[in-house]
């Protein structure tokens, strides 16, 4: 995993199975629907995307959705990837699909981990961003199943407005459901996501400084999405705290902490920086393929052309690929190469997905040396 060139490989790969699910979330990325599509890829297709992703040097693969619970056919399509050596996890929604024979099942075809979403430390925050009644309640019982299984658990949480203010309670609910993996988002006013239910930059930034804080002193790692300048803070707690006089950047810096490089279950952390569309790829329901679920921009099709075609060969994807292209003071920051800001966010906010990253408050050292 750790020899990865990102501009032939991809580090992790995420593939929307179908766009259909119960809930109705504020923020879906998607905005999924209740029935399936019926031009999504069929089992066979699946397969065959499958067999192109194992050989991009096997990356770790996700079904998410929608629900990916919605398809009938997702435990044959893990079944056939995990035969071939893919880890695979799936970030089912929580509803009445997860019985506790579809867990058994994940068990039996073996499936590294399972995400469940929760936006708040109890239903009346959960329930709320979700937008259906009882989400919260059917989550912890359902995660009472996974621990029952011996399935690692990750918890997804997308920081907002509607619960800022409750983040030391979410924590604290993580660690005390034994979950291997925090994986907190940030949004991005994409799909249902709005810009006025955005953190601001400033929020951002003292996030990112309790996260890291956060992350000394709990037994799970954390991990963020959409947050590319949490790895600069990261960086600059480090070198502060090993009286680092060195001006270079060093992208193992950000990644000798506690989990870091390795996970309970396997799954392992990307050695360098994952940015959209440079080490993460997103394929839709119906097989078109973007740089990531978050930034709307289509760069091909796996019916039309294999995804190392697409992947290594589009002029979107090479741009955001090379930082040398970013414009603004992500162009000319010295955390570039490592951070490079959230192309999403700069795409959704700017219109550019070679933008500034318009949520980072940091001033780059070129920037402050003209001033």
């Amino acid at each position: 995993m750790f020899n990865r060139d990102f501009n032939k490989d991809p580090f992790i790969v995420i593939w929307e199975l179908t766009r259909a699910c119960q809930l109705h979330c504020l923020h879906c990325r998607a905005e999924a629907q209740l029935s399936r599509d019926p031009r999504e890829l069929t089992f066979a297709e699946g397969k065959k995307l499958v067999d192109q992703i194992y050989d991009m040097n096997n990356p770790l693969l996700v079904f998410t959705g929608g629900d990916p619970l919605m398809r009938e056919d997702v435990f044959d399509i893990a079944s056939y990837a995990v035969q071939k050596g893919v880890r695979v996890s799936m970030t089912p929604s929580a509803t009445p699909n997860v019985t506790k024979e579809a867990i058994e099942k994940a068990k039996e075809v073996g499936l590294s981990r399972w995400a469940f979403s929760l936006d708040g430390h109890n239903a009346q925050i959960h329930d709320h961003f979700r937008g259906t009644e009882g989400s919260f309640a059917l989550t912890m019982e359902r995660i009472k199943y996974l621990h029952e299984l011996e399935i690692p658990i990750q918890i997804n949480t997308t920081i907002s407005r509607y619960n800022l203010e409750y983040l030391d309670e979410m924590a604290s609910l993580v660690e005390e459901l034994g979950c291997v993996l925090w994986s907190v988002f940030f949004l991005v006013p994409t799909g249902r996501g709005l810009e006025k239910d955005m953190i601001s930059p400033v929020e951002h930034e003292r996030v990112f400084q309790w996260l890291y804080q956060l992350s000394k002193r709990v037994p799970f790692d954390i991990k963020t999405t959409a947050a590319q300048h949490y790895r600069r803070v990261v960086i600059q707690q480090k070198k502060k705290e090993m009286k680092q006089q060195k001006d270079e950047i060093q992208y193992l810096d950000a990644l000798t902490e506690k989990g870091m490089t390795g996970s309970i279950d396997g799954l392992g952390r990307a050695p360098k920086g994952v940015n959209d569309g440079n080490g993460f790829i997103f394929i839709s329901h119906i097989g078109e393929v973007y740089p990531s679920g978050l930034l709307p921009i289509k760069v091909g099709n796996v019916r039309e052309k294999t995804l190392s075609e697409i992947y290594r060969e589009s002029p979107i994807l090479q741009d955001l690929r090379n930082p040398d292209k970013y414009k603004g003071k992500c162009g000319v920051c010295e955390f570039r190469n490592v951070c490079g800001g959230s192309r999403s966010r700069a795409y959704a906010m700017t219109g550019d997905y070679l933008e500034s990253e318009p949520f980072c408050v940091y001033i780059p050292k070129a920037l402050r040396k003209k001033v």
